[in-house]
């Protein structure tokens, strides 16, 4: 049987116990001055990382992203608290850590030769691959050499000049620029603005990120899959290195480091990204008529009025006239019972549609158990919408008869589909519901917010070219 993780502290007091009894207790407790020892003593775990929607950035629910969920649960772990840096440049990461001014380095970093020579990293917890984009509207390179006609740029100090500065070992013809003042993503929008030919970034950041540049493109991988681990000084004291290094071996083995990666990247996997343009069109020109009642009536029902906005889009794409082939209608889609419940009498009116479609996703977000974490609670409120809360609670119900977290999105949303089929939907009080579609629902809401939360932070900076508030820096360096 596997012995569940005990805290060093427990441990101590343990021994001590079983000194005072007489009896015999065997346990490692960190040595006296090593690094973990001096994080446990202190309380607080002292990490370097980047701002980025792969790693760390405020979200609507509060802070998030992969590396800090990663980091919360290894503070749990170790029972201490993270403190959190996030410096400028990644020369000044790579530097802070090497001087010990932190005790790791949670910042998307690639495992490298050359960084292997002063850094060591634990485990992956995700695979990446290093990939060069172009525009859409011009001839799509081949390779590398195809590309060297053109103005390629990176970031300097990055695994992508690594990368190339090996390659250029066999194909002379390379050539670069290495910019030090840009990160990745202000590297796109130069492609972008037609600025520069060509860049090169991580595959997990632009997954993240390629909704907000719709005229890009990828041309082709520029490597084999490399690792993405947490980062340590390299020195004789091991003992925090091999605590992490456990932590993350203990998480890919209960199967909770896959269903983390996931809940990040699901919803953009099958997200069609030639609909961003019909999306931002319509930011500009039909928005505008409704973000006052948007904004207004989600202030009323403690609502983020960009959620609820994402949610009329994916009903109607802010049509009030919208009429589906089942009969609901409006901006909001609300059915004829939905607002006779509500005490609509006009569906096709912008103000009670909205208006009533905000107070029913605020409802089904009370409904969902409060012991559920946002954003997950968020996440099923938003199926039920779509599905019906009944077969919400149906697909819960699966996941609990398959042995997952019925608490979970990711769980439920694996769950969902099943709802189509006679051996799953005859246990259940509902019956029969297409359960693909409030999957692809909430996905796309959830892109949708995205994107606009994205498009009005930049809009409000005056930018020609906005930059993903999500991505303020390249993330996998």
């Amino acid at each position: 049987m596997k012995l569940a993780f005990i805290h060093w502290r427990l441990v101590i007091g343990l021994i001590a116990l079983a000194g005072m009894l007489g009896g015999v207790l065997v346990a490692c407790a960190p040595p006296p001055g090593s690094q973990l020892d001096r994080v446990l003593s202190s309380g607080k775990l002292r990490v370097l990382t980047r701002h980025a929607a792969t790693t760390y950035y405020e979200g609507p629910h509060g802070p998030t992203g992969l590396e800090y969920d990663l980091l919360q649960r290894f503070a749990e772990r170790l029972g201490v608290e993270v403190e959190l840096r996030t410096p400028d440049t990644l020369q000044d990461i790579l530097g802070d850590l090497v001087t010990g001014d932190a005790d790791l380095a949670a910042a998307g970093l690639t495992v490298t030769t050359e960084r292997e020579k002063q850094l060591r990293f634990t485990p992956p917890y995700q695979q990446i691959t290093q990939q060069l984009v172009y525009r859409r509207s011009t001839t799509r390179p081949g390779n590398l050499s195809e590309a060297a006609d053109g103005q390629l740029e990176v970031v300097a100090n990055s695994s992508h000049t690594e990368l190339l500065r090996r390659l250029q070992v066999g194909q002379p013809e390379l050539n670069w620029d290495e910019t030090p003042g840009l990160d990745s993503m202000e590297l796109l929008t130069l492609v972008a603005e037609n600025i520069i030919d060509y860049t090169i970034i991580d595959s997990n950041e632009l997954a993240l990120n390629r909704r907000y540049y719709p005229g890009l493109n990828v041309a082709f991988d520029v490597s084999e899959p490399q690792s993405l681990a947490w980062a340590f000084a390299r020195d004789e004291d091991n003992s925090l290195y091999a605590e992490a290094s456990l932590f993350f071996n203990d998480l890919k083995a209960s199967g909770e480091l896959a269903r983390l990666v996931e809940g990040y990247y699901s919803h953009v996997e099958r997200y069609d990204y030639a609909g961003t343009r019909t999306f931002l069109k319509h930011v500009k020109q039909r928005l505008p008529r409704y973000r006052a009642l948007f904004e207004q009536t989600a202030a009323q029902n403690g609502l983020d009025w960009r959620l609820v906005a994402a949610v009329a889009y994916q009903e109607s794409h802010w049509n009030p006239h919208a009429v589906s082939p089942t009969g609901v209608r409006g901006i909001m889609m609300l059915t004829r019972a939905t607002a006779a419940h509500l005490g609509i009498d006009k569906r096709t009116d912008p103000e009670q549609s909205i208006e009533g479609g905000t107070r029913y996703l605020r409802r089904l977000i009370e409904r969902v158990p409060a012991s559920i974490d946002q954003p997950e609670r968020t996440w099923l409120a938003l199926a039920a919408y779509n599905v019906g809360f009944g077969h919400l609670e149906d697909a819960r119900d699966i996941v609990r008869l398959r042995g997952g977290n019925p608490n979970e999105w990711g769980a439920v949303k694996d769950s969902l589909p099943l709802l189509r089929k006679r051996k799953w939907y005859k246990k259940t009080r509902y019956g029969y519901a297409r359960g693909n579609e409030p999957v692809r629902y909430v996905e796309n809401i959830r892109s949708y917010y995205e994107i606009l939360d994205w498009y009005l932070d930049n809009e409000e900076d005056n930018e020609p070219m906005p930059k993903p508030i999500l991505a303020i820096a390249s993330p996998a360096l």
